[in-house]
Parts: C-alpha cells; sequence; structure tokens
C-alpha cells in the first residue's frame, strides 16, 4: 500500500513510498513497513524507534519529536494507528452493521443474544469478545475483550469476505479509553450497567463511566439500562437516538412486567413499542431480564419484529460460564459464573439465594494485581447472599494469592457467616462438592468461561467443569 492511501486523512504531506505491513510491536517489524510509537501503560513504543529502524522499517509514526529523517508526527499516535489500521484493509467496518456492547456485567450475555437473534432472521454475524471471536462459523480464540485495532479490522475484514453483514462487539472501557475503536461508527451501542471495576487502571469510577461514554458518541442509536445508578450521567450530553429499558419504571421504552424467575429459567411480560410479548428463556439469574431486554430492544431497533425476537430467545441456552448448570446427576446444583466485580457476584448469589433450596455456598476469589479495594466488598457480599463461603484464590497472578485472600477476609471477619479459607482453588471446589448436601447450590464465582489460572509462576490448565466431575467420581 501507498504511504498517501495509508495515511488518507491523517497527513499528506510526505513522499510516497511503498508500505509492507503496520505495526506498533517492534517484534513484529519487518523490512518497509511502518511502525507506530504507542505509549502504552507499561511501556513507551518510542523507546523502540530506533530498533524498528534497524529492522528496516520505512517511516516511524511518533507522537514526540524523536529527530528522525522519517519520522511523521502526529498529535495521538493511537488515533492513527486505528486509522492507519483501518486504511490498511480498506475500512471494512463502514461496510458492516456494527453492534457494541459495553458495561461492568452482561457484555458477554447480551452479545451472545443479539447474535443468535440476527441468526434467527437468518443474517450472517460476526462475534468479537472475551469467550471467543466469530467469524461466521469459523472461531478464533480470544486474547482480550476488545483487540488492538489492527486486529479489529483484520477481523472485519475476514467477516466481510465471508459475508456477514453484522458484528456485535464487546467494548472494553480500556479499548475505549486507548482509542482502540476510534473512527469506528456503531448501528447500535447497549450500556447494560456500571459497577466498581478496573479501578486500578481508570482510579475512580468517573474516569471509568467516560470511559464507557465514549462508544455512544460514535452511534446512530444508544440501548440504555434505566436502572442503572450511572443512567442519567451517562446519558447527558449524548446527541444519538436514545431509547431505554428498565424492570421498573413505566417511564422507559421496554419494560419487563410479571417476571417469573427459575432455577432453569425466566420468563416475564415485555412491554413496548404498543405492544406486549411474553418472553421466555431456558436461562436463569435475576440479571436475565435486563440482558435479554437489552438484545431485545436493540433487534427491534434494527427492525426485528417482536414475535422472531420472542422465538429466538425462547432457544437460548445461555453462554459458557454465565450461570452455566454443571452436570451432576445428584441432588444439588453447581453453577459457574464469571462474576468477578461485587455487583456480579451480588447478582448470580441474590438470584440462587431467592430459589428454593438448602444452602447456598459460594467459592470465590479475587484477581492479584487488579483494583484491591473490590475486595472486601465482594467478601461482605458473600457473607450477605451464601450460607457458607470458601475463599480460595482466583488468577493471583503477581501477587501472594494468601495476601489477597487477607483483603477479601475484611469484608468476612465482622459478619456471622460462616466460612472457610482454601487457597487452592482445585482444593476449595472439592471441598464444596464433599460439603454438598440435597438441594444445595454450589456457585463457583469468578473464573466463569475460563480454562486457566495465571499464577506468579505462569499460567496452568485449570477447568472448573473438569474439577467438578473428577471431585463427583471420588464422592
Amino acid at each position: 500500500m501507498k504511504l498517501s492511501e495509508l495515511l488518507q486523512g491523517i497527513d499528506n504531506r510526505f513522499t510516497d513510498i511503498e508500505i509492507t505491513a503496520v505495526t506498533c510491536d517492534s517484534r513484529q517489524v519487518i523490512k518497509g513497513c511502518a511502525f507506530v510509537c504507542i505509549d502504552g501503560v507499561v511501556m513507551d513504543g518510542h523507546k523502540f524507534a530506533n530498533d524498528a529502524l534497524d529492522k528496516g522499517a520505512a517511516v516511524i509514526i511518533v507522537q514526540k519529536d524523536l529527530g528522525l529523517d522519517n519520522q511523521i508526527i502526529v498529535k495521538d499516535t493511537r488515533i492513527a494507528f486505528a486509522e492507519m489500521s483501518a486504511n490498511w484493509f480498506n475500512n471494512p467496518a463502514k461496510k458492516l452493521k456494527v453492534i457494541g456492547v459495553t458495561g461492568t456485567n452482561g457484555k458477554t450475555s447480551v452479545s451472545y443474544m443479539i447474535k443468535q437473534i440476527l441468526e434467527e432472521c437468518g443474517k450472517k454475524v460476526g462475534l468479537i469478545g472475551t469467550i471467543q471471536n466469530v467469524i461466521a462459523d469459523e472461531v478464533l480464540p480470544s486474547k482480550n475483550t476488545t483487540p488492538s485495532s489492527y486486529e479489529l479490522n483484520s477481523m472485519f475484514s475476514l467477516m466481510l469476505k465471508a459475508g456477514c453483514e453484522y458484528c456485535v462487539m464487546e467494548v472494553s472501557s480500556h479499548a475505549l479509553d486507548q482509542n482502540r475503536v476510534y473512527g469506528i461508527d456503531f448501528e447500535v451501542a447497549i450500556f447494560t450497567n456500571l459497577t466498581q471495576d478496573h479501578l486500578d487502571y481508570h482510579i475512580t469510577m468517573e474516569n471509568y463511566m467516560n470511559a464507557k461514554k465514549k462508544l455512544f458518541f460514535n452511534a446512530k442509536t444508544a440501548i440504555l439500562n434505566m436502572d442503572d445508578n450511572y443512567y442519567s450521567a451517562l446519558k447527558d450530553g449524548l446527541t444519538c437516538k436514545s431509547v431505554t429499558y428498565s424492570a421498573i419504571s413505566d417511564e422507559a421504552d421496554y419494560t419487563a412486567k410479571d417476571i417469573r424467575l427459575r432455577p432453569d429459567g425466566t420468563e416475564y411480560l415485555l412491554s413496548g413499542i404498543g405492544k406486549l410479548q411474553r418472553i421466555k428463556t431456558m436461562i436463569g439469574g435475576k440479571f436475565t431480564p435486563y440482558n435479554t431486554m437489552a438484545a431485545a430492544a436493540t433487534a427491534l431497533e434494527l427492525g426485528i419484529d417482536l414475535e422472531t425476537v420472542a422465538l429466538a430467545i425462547s432457544k437460548m441456552t445461555g453462554v459458557k460460564g454465565r450461570a452455566e448448570v454443571v452436570p451432576t446427576n445428584r441432588d444439588f446444583t453447581v453453577i459457574i459464573d464469571y462474576a468477578h466485580t461485587p455487583d456480579g457476584l451480588e447478582n448470580i448469589l441474590k438470584s440462587f439465594s431467592e430459589y428454593e433450596k438448602n444452602r447456598l455456598i459460594c467459592v470465590f476469589g479475587c484477581g492479584g494485581d487488579r483494583d484491591k479495594t473490590k475486595r472486601p466488598k465482594m467478601g461482605a457480599v458473600a457473607a450477605e447472599y451464601a450460607d457458607y463461603v470458601i475463599v480460595t484464590s482466583d488468577n493471583p497472578r503477581t501477587e501472594e494469592p494468601m495476601s489477597i485472600i487477607e483483603d477479601i477476609l475484611v469484608g468476612l471477619k465482622e459478619t456471622k457467616t460462616p466460612f472457610l479459607v482454601i487457597e487452592n482453588r482445585i482444593e476449595a471446589i472439592n471441598r464444596a462438592i464433599q460439603m454438598a448436601d440435597k438441594d444445595d447450590i454450589i456457585v463457583l464465582a469468578g473464573k466463569g468461561h475460563e480454562t486457566y489460572q495465571i499464577l506468579k509462576t505462569g499460567t496452568i490448565h485449570l477447568d472448573e467443569r473438569e474439577i467438578v466431575a473428577e471431585a463427583l467420581k471420588n464422592l
């Protein structure tokens, strides 16, 4: 690609040369490429500019004057990288209807639900998210909730080649703050909720909210959860069309009435657009009305009829690691859920605490190298809603597991809820299975779809489904 084409809309002052590749990773530099220096959270790419030149980079994109002959100075290299990535793949997002889902909890579930509704209508749909990326029928591994600008545009391009009309993607606050989705026009953008998470990065909830809000300035239509505490602040100043959903207020455009919750499903009456429709799904949990309403409202705004939406939702069985019921063939129930925030843990535990049961047993930990302030809060939440708590490790990363556990116990020690500390997660799950009685519900929170555990010594295989199956054999 010619340099002038690559820099279309960015800078056209320079002599035209042929560019062989675009990267912001100095390890991927090849002869004739454009290397973009990004000042990242951990490392500043400007430090590798000379290394890139030594490897044969044809041009260096910088936001700091390095005094190089072939440097191009831009105001923001993250934005430049996003624009260059789009240009490199011939702006594929402009040929797709892109739907973005943001929020602390529910992004994955809502994304999958929208995808299934669209597919019910015969549409070809791509998916980008936490669990996996999907291009038509091809499944690709996912490293981040929202990939880099280059990876995004690469996937958009592949989706077009596969005949996709839509792309449904989870959009993280990190991606928004770092301009990874800069320049993408969203047909619809959905806000699920906002609760404490990622404050190790954003520092304050206001910063966190403002990062999420950036999504809606590039959207034609916003689908907003009116019941969330941050709804008003997030809606303030938006110029796009806003559509609201609620399980409480009749002022919302879409409202859930007569909600009936069961461990194996959810049912309610959806009121909106002058119609009433009974919504039934095989997905349990108090959050399910919100997730299905967000998906339904999105589909309706895209022109899909309400009956088709209801039919698609009725066929849904849930997403791996989201209120996932593990087969046990026993008289107790095991649930795996990704809940890793105070609000997420409260949602899953509160949902199952309201079902007819014996005891609710919660096994959970907190991630290392992440927001420490949520740890005691999660301990307090577990104590409030569970009948018995086993505190264990999640992904401790570089931190000492027991140090994380001690932070959690601050929220548990002043409560009357019995608890046990078992640092090893496999042993903790085994203990929960061993102590289970008839009609108990065991919630394994935090890992969800993950099949690994990140330790100081490296990443190990850990699939909670396998651990439960092995524990059941040993009963």
